[in-house]
């Protein structure tokens, strides 16, 4: 098999980017996420699934950061973003401007992340390592999405659950 080169490899971006005409734009929502290459990891998969906008908050460190750079690959140049302290007046005005709010968490309710497809505008939000989406964020959700696991952990890293949930959305869009 021929290894692609990098003319080789942009032509077929070209010829991706226009054969996906996207219709729904898609935000991200990271809340206090406390390591800076899972913030550069979602940045780098965020270009690859045209992610309209990330929303840093909390206490999300945000670029410029060597830490960001190291996994974003340039990445944060690229993608749009914004940081607020304050995520539940953020989460609250993109829900007046019919956002609609999708939180990857495990809770009593969610569904896995396959049965779901976004039909309007909608941030994906996405949490702490250890303690996931804030209850208070939570409790402001549309839906909850999961992703069914099968081995012993109860979880993936969150950048990891954030490239798979992300690039079933972006097929749907």
């Amino acid at each position: 098999m021929h290894k692609l080169n990098n003319k080789e490899l942009e032509k077929k971006r070209e010829d991706l980017r226009k054969k996906h005409k996207k219709k729904i734009p898609f935000f991200v929502l990271l809340e206090n996420i406390r390591s800076l290459y899972n913030v550069g990891s979602v940045f780098r998969t965020s270009d690859a699934c045209l992610v309209d906008k990330i929303y840093l908050a909390g206490y999300t460190g945000h670029p410029p950061r060597k830490e960001i750079n190291k996994t974003a690959l340039g990445a944060e140049e690229v993608v749009p973003w914004e940081y607020h302290k304050d995520q539940i007046a953020l989460m609250k005005k993109l829900k007046e401007e019919g956002v609609e709010i999708i939180v990857l968490e495990q809770t009593a309710g969610s569904i896995p992340y396959t049965e779901f497809k976004p039909y309007k505008p909608f941030c994906l939000v996405l949490g702490h390592e250890v303690d996931g989406v804030s209850q208070k964020l939570t409790d402001l959700a549309d839906v909850c999405v999961d992703i069914p696991m099968l081995g012993t952990k109860q979880s993936l890293n969150v950048s990891v659950a954030f490239g798979v949930v992300a690039y079933h959305l972006t097929t749907d869009l």
